[in-house]
């Protein structure tokens, strides 16, 4: 067992690193004797290990750490943005495509707030973006009923108190006025617990609906409602930038792993399906940017012909070829007298009675 709690990392954070669950869950797994390192079971998170330590979990061994990665997601209303929620409510997890690594928030949205999520497999990373040092701007939709001026909305800019709790700079404008409400773009850098809805209330509004279209420098854009979508490493690493990149520990270079939905999850009236073993990608690989959409599967199978064969099996038989009769020919007296000839024009009869 590593000697130097100094060197090294909290093993909660290794095991969170590596895919297998979150600080949290790792935290409860060690108190409940899951875990051993270098053979030895441990009962405290408080240990510190490095690559040379051997971790197990209930005797398997430690997969190794994966890629740091950060997903779009536009979280539809009526979703809470928890793993398991007492009330039965359904959350955000469920919701999201089986093939996706195991994800954490970054931050959350209220139950009938809609829009830009971030979802991440690195813990390090959501606190970092979590953080007010790192001050990203959130920049959110609002349609609230009740009136308001502009002049109310820039008194916001140094900040105000409500109920108490001091909320930081805010940028709000007034986009336009109907007759029973108003929508304003409002941006925060704070992002504290019922922000937005807790100051328009202060100003005498109601918030009828709740959109977050940016995060820092990631946009919602055109992200169909409930899908999710991965950002590219390179563009990743930019966005983060090395001093926000060190602060949240990310690793850029370890492999990607991939799970594939087994047959049951793609096709739930079968059973008897094997899952798929996770494809690990190299550390050159670029990852897909809409991992979650399904390519529709060929009409043409491999192996048992020639393309043309298959591509004629799908063409239209051409006329009298046990071709069906249109629904002219059918009600003709000549087509029912000989299926095998067309019947002639009416035109042609008569310029040949003439």
């Amino acid at each position: 067992m590593a000697q130097n709690q100094h060197e090294g990392e909290r093993i909660a954070k290794v095991m969170a690193r590596a895919g297998l669950c979150s600080r949290r869950e790792a935290e409860a797994w060690i108190a409940a004797g899951r875990v051993s390192v270098n053979g030895e079971k441990i009962a405290s998170p408080a240990l510190n290990v490095t690559s040379a330590d051997k971790i197990a979990v209930d005797g398997k061994s430690l997969p190794g750490a994966e890629r740091t990665r950060l997903f779009l997601y536009h979280k539809p209303r009526g979703l809470v943005t928890t793993t398991s929620d007492p009330q039965g409510r359904p959350t955000i997890f469920g919701a999201l495509p089986k093939h996706l690594p195991r994800l954490i928030s970054v931050g959350r949205l209220d139950l009938n707030t809609e829009g830009l999520l971030l979802l991440t497999n690195d813990g390090g990373l959501a606190r970092a973006l979590e953080l007010p040092a790192t001050a990203w701007l959130r920049r959110y939709r609002v349609r609230a009923h009740g009136r308001v001026t502009q002049d109310q909305l820039d008194a916001l800019r140094d900040g105000v108190t409500v109920d108490g709790i001091n909320y930081g700079p805010i940028e709000a404008t007034l986009d336009r006025e109907q007759p029973s409400n108003v929508w304003i773009t409002f941006a925060i850098r704070e992002g504290k617990n019922r922000e937005v809805r807790n100051v328009l209330r202060h100003l005498g509004l109601h918030v009828a609906r709740l959109i977050r279209v940016s995060f820092g420098p990631f946009q919602l854009g055109e992200l169909a409602e409930g899908e999710a979508a991965e950002v590219p490493t390179r563009v990743l690493r930019v966005q983060l930038g090395e001093k926000l990149a060190t602060v949240a520990g990310a690793d850029f270079n370890a492999p990607i792993v991939q799970r594939k939905p087994d047959i049951q999850e793609r096709h739930p009236e079968v059973r008897g399906g094997k899952a798929a073993e996770p494809r690990r990608m190299a550390a050159g690989d670029a990852p897909s940017s809409f991992e979650g959409r399904k390519r529709r599967p060929s009409r043409i199978k491999s192996g048992t012909g020639s393309q043309d064969d298959a591509k004629n099996k799908f063409q239209r038989p051409r006329r009298g070829e046990n071709a069906r009769p249109s629904f002219d020919d059918r009600d003709s007296p000549t087509r029912r007298a000989s299926p095998g000839t067309l019947p002639r024009k009416r035109g042609r009869d008569k310029k040949a009675r003439r």
